[in-house]
């Protein structure tokens, strides 16, 4: 009984690892279309630095999930 208490604190900071990560990825796709929409002579680099910034939230997200 008191390991299947101790594990629910786990699970909840895992999904709250992931949704964090989902709704911070998503801001960041939200603002560079929004970008590209405004100025879209800049498409390639707007697109260039918004992969780089998901994948960083991606591996912290995958970092946190392994750290549970």
């Amino acid at each position: 009984m008191a390991a299947e208490v101790e594990i629910i604190p786990k699970i909840v900071g895992g999904g709250l690892v992931v949704i964090g990560a989902g709704i911070g990825i998503g801001r960041i796709g939200g603002s560079a279309l929004e970008a590209m929409a405004r100025q879209p002579e800049l498409t390639g680099k707007i697109q260039t630095v918004m992969l780089i910034a998901a994948a960083l939230i991606e591996g912290i997200g995958f970092a946190a999930l392994f750290a549970l």
